[in-house]
């Protein structure tokens, strides 16, 4: 199994339509062989150290390295990607195994 946290910082004051449009592409990422774990999460409000408003992180988990680089090529995440590019200001992709 590994493991991806995906960080994703949006232009100013875009992080609510940017993960309305991620939870709409996440059933199809679900359905995907080898999709383990897949889903964004934000700051708490009592987080010591906070990613800010406009920063969300994506937790993955995939069975194998074949499925998330599958995962990568699928046509619903190029359609999700087109629809969102002009309003991400970042994303660094950490792929990580268990240690």
């Amino acid at each position: 199994m590994i493991h991806v946290l995906a960080i994703i910082t949006t232009k100013p004051g875009m992080r609510a339509k940017v993960l309305e449009m991620f939870h709409a592409n996440m059933p199809a990422v679900h359905a995907e062989k080898g999709c383990i774990e897949y889903g964004p999460v934000v700051d708490t409000e009592t987080s010591p150290a906070k990613f800010g408003p406009d920063t969300f992180v994506v937790v993955e988990k995939w069975e194998t390295p074949a499925d998330l680089k599958a995962h990568a090529a699928a046509p619903h995440m190029a359609a999700y990607a087109a629809k969102v590019k002009d309003m991400i200001a970042n994303r660094a992709i950490h792929v990580l195994d268990p240690a």
